[in-house]
């Protein structure tokens, strides 16, 4: 009667004692490919840090890169004291981060990549095939965001949930999914930058990077709390949005920084695909809850400090 019992209980809780022995069996198999993935992606890590320090430019651009992730990190700080920022204050520090990339892609990567272009002596030298070709790459990079957003599901703070069966994950993992596709460009930007400028122009690029980082990584973690997560919860993913950013400085730096050919295509890359983050995130956010002039005034700003850091620097 017992056994009968027991029997009922896991048949009403579709967990029969067979399932439940499978399942104890199955554990330490679970526990067992877990533990060889990590070991397999130590060894990964350790071979690509190999990689890095072997190569002044890669090690450059991941240095930058892991700078630019700790500005983010430090800019989510204040939420851990403070609630909530006035929605005229993230405006301003949307706008001053895009005023920001508005520069570092014009003064960084735009016109070093024409003349790189022209150096490289891209049909002929002459100033028209070479804008030409940054334009195109220019294009590429935005059409390369664009398909991104289109494929990968992804929420914004604002506009809600967009792309391919968003309503398939969870909420967080769009989130996630949203700052990896914001943050990416800037990455890819430093690294491409260190391949194709001398050193102090592509510190200044890093530089400016990583002073928006800090106001974003602010807005990301007030964001997250706005929308209903615990506030270490908001801290901790606020901060880790930067890690993609030394990940894309290395894949830039070691994909352009091997080829004088594929420089002036990288470095118009990731102007494109800053501009797209631009145009259709960061100023559509800023301009969405009716203070536009300070986002305008916070673009300003952004634009002419970057600007001063890319001359001075050059």
């Amino acid at each position: 009667m017992l056994l009968d019992d027991r029997n009922d209980y896991a048949m009403a809780t579709k967990n029969t004692p067979n399932d439940v022995m499978a399942s104890s069996r199955t554990r330490p198999r679970v526990w067992i490919g877990r533990g060889i993935a990590c070991a397999g992606a130590l060894v990964l890590l350790a071979q690509v840090w190999q990689f890095v320090r072997g190569n002044p430019v890669v090690l450059s651009a991941f240095v930058g890169g892991t700078v630019a992730a700790i500005a983010t990190a430090l800019g989510t700080l204040p939420v851990v004291f403070s609630q909530r920022l006035s929605d005229r204050v993230q405006d301003t520090l949307f706008g001053f981060g895009a005023g920001v990339m508005l520069a570092a892609s014009a003064f960084s990567l735009v016109i070093p990549g024409i003349a790189a272009a022209r150096a490289g002596g891209t049909f002929g030298g002459s100033p028209w095939a070479a804008g030409s070709v940054v334009g195109s790459a220019i294009l590429v990079g935005a059409l390369a965001l664009l398909m991104m957003e289109r494929l990968l599901p992804h929420e914004h703070f604002i506009k809600g949930r967009e792309g391919h069966s968003a309503r398939m994950l969870r909420r967080t993992w769009l989130f996630v999914i949203a700052i990896a596709l914001h943050n990416l460009p800037e990455g890819l930007a430093i690294g491409v930058g260190y391949a194709g400028n001398e050193g102090l122009r592509a510190d200044a690029l890093a530089m400016g990077i990583a002073i928006q980082d800090v106001p974003e990584g602010l807005v990301v973690a007030v964001a997250l709390l706005a929308a209903g997560y615990r506030r270490s919860f908001a801290v901790a993913l606020g901060a880790a949005s930067g890690l993609v950013e030394p990940i894309g400085a290395v894949l830039g730096a070691a994909v352009f920084g091997y080829s004088a050919a594929l420089l002036p295509w990288g470095l118009g890359f990731a102007a494109g695909a800053m501009l797209f983050v631009i145009s259709h995130e960061i100023i559509p956010e800023s301009h969405r809850k009716g203070h536009e002039a300070f986002a305008t005034g916070g673009l300003m700003v952004g634009f002419v400090l970057m600007m001063l850091l890319d001359t001075a620097m050059a």
